[in-house]
């Protein structure tokens, strides 16, 4: 999930994060080609902090007495309409129009936060998946933990396996997981650090569903690099990326079992780590099929904007004043046969 740089409006005149130009030049020459017209606007939206808005996923495990009719006081509403294809009666988020974000809660050691603050798109990918009680679910980039957490407000899975590769974020996994997960069912949770591109061949067809939210570019961050040297690097590593996601999913089919689904997700605007990702799988898996998110995306219409002329089995989350959540892609792919 991502988590805003914590960006107050303009105090006198100035902005306590600056933007950087560079990766702001590398955004502006490659997402005028491929947004067109609607970049302007995510441009705006993107560059401008103290528009961000940030939606509340409650927690079903830590149920907080007065906090939903606290919400509708504030002008918050649920982020999800009921006529959802798939929408658990446990799953309760909420969001505003209006910006800022609602007090964090600290973590406290054997306390249960009651919500985790996040970007409403963020959430897409876990409806997407229709986990169902008893399956057995790989979230396989699962870092920072809040789809990990999503997915446990939606459904109790008969194993449930959450992979992070990095060391750090494999504890900020962990604290997550504590934060928001009660005892019994953390215990029945397995944690790896397992590269994610040999989970396929280490436990193939083993499980129902399969989530890849990928390491990516992700767009809000890097407008707000510390400093060019780090922006420079980030934009050279960024054509790695697409590499580096293809062999996740190519792991991620691997590991589903033949009528299992996954679900693709990364925080980028950026065609080469989405659809040009997706493309290559579906042309160089034989046993992989796109399922069509259309009716899902319809059903949210009035909560994000997504860019036109996508595939049905994709959406592209753009952010826009009043609706300023994404970026988010999407995609859905289900496994067919075995290889």
């Amino acid at each position: 999930f991502f988590l805003s740089l914590n960006l107050e409006k303009k105090t006198k005149g100035k902005v306590q994060k600056q933007i950087c130009q560079v990766v702001l030049d590398h955004f502006e020459k490659q997402y005028t080609v491929e947004l067109g017209d609607a970049w302007s606007s995510v441009r705006d939206v993107l560059t401008s902090p103290w528009c961000w808005q940030h939606a509340l996923l409650l927690n079903r495990f830590s149920p907080s007495p007065g906090l939903e009719s606290s919400l509708a006081e504030q002008g918050y509403h649920p982020a999800f309409p009921a006529a959802l294809p798939y929408l658990p009666a446990a799953f309760r988020c909420y969001s505003r129009a209006a910006p800022g974000r609602f007090p964090a809660q600290k973590h406290q050691p054997g306390r249960l936060k009651d919500y985790y603050l996040l970007n409403a798109a963020s959430l897409l990918p876990v409806l997407a998946l229709e986990v169902q009680d008893g399956e057995d679910v790989l979230d396989l980039c699962a870092a920072p933990g809040g789809k990990s957490v999503a997915i446990l407000q939606c459904a109790y899975p008969g194993h449930f396996h959450c992979n992070e590769y990095d060391d750090l974020r494999s504890r900020w996994l962990e604290q997550t997981l504590e934060s928001f997960i009660p005892d019994p069912l953390v215990n029945l949770i397995t944690v790896s650090k397992l590269d994610g591109r040999q989970i396929g061949d280490l436990q193939p067809e083993f499980y129902d569903k399969v989530l890849v939210d990928a390491p990516c570019s992700n767009d809000r961050s890097w407008l707000f690099s510390a400093d060019s040297q780090q922006a420079v690097l980030r934009l050279m590593q960024r054509k790695e990326l697409s590499s580096l996601q293809f062999q996740l999913l190519r792991s991620a089919v691997e590991a589903l079992r033949p009528g299992g689904s996954l679900v693709y997700s990364t925080c980028t605007l950026s065609r080469a780590e989405n659809s040009d990702v997706i493309n290559l799988i579906l042309s160089s898996c034989s046993n992989v099929m796109p399922v069509d998110i259309s009716g899902m995306a319809r059903a949210v219409s009035q909560e994000f904007t997504f860019l036109s002329g996508t595939q049905q089995h994709e959406l592209l989350v753009l952010p826009e004043k009043g609706r300023a959540w994404g970026p988010m892609y999407v995609a859905k792919l289900k496994k067919v046969s075995s290889t």
